[in-house]
């Protein structure tokens, strides 16, 4: 059983659906679904970089299982541009673990890869600066 608190005003998507919590509620979970909490959904607009959007296609692919082809092959080019662009043992490791997640169908894992992907894009993009 998987338990979800939701702020008063916190969004979450549950199978596709968009909640709204109305109040602070909480949620027990009973079977396999698949969830994301307000502060894991990335909106459209905010996909701005490669490892954003990598985020973004990861999240589509997630919650959008009749869609999933589609964007495991955007994930694929992302990806793919990520290994060759970003450097260093930690990027590499990333990268790896996200390819890792995703071969196995554990896209709500993958996203957790993506947000290191994320860190090191911006870290990168700061240094260049």
């Amino acid at each position: 059983m998987l338990r979800i608190t939701l702020r008063d005003g916190e969004k979450a998507i549950v199978n596709g659906a968009v909640i709204c919590a109305s109040g602070r509620v909480q949620l027990a979970i009973e079977n396999r679904v698949t969830v994301l909490r307000g502060r894991e959904i990335m909106k459209p607009e905010d996909a701005v970089t490669p490892a954003r959007k990598l985020y973004f296609a990861t999240m589509l692919a997630y919650i959008d299982p009749d869609g999933r082809e589609a964007h495991q092959n955007v994930v694929i080019d992302l990806i793919s541009y990520l290994v060759a662009t970003l450097s260093g043992a930690q990027a590499h490791a990333a990268c790896v673990r996200y390819a890792n997640d995703i071969g196995r169908g554990d896209f709500y894992r993958a996203l957790s890869a993506a947000r290191e992907l994320i860190a090191l894009e911006d870290g990168a993009c700061a240094e260049a600066a």
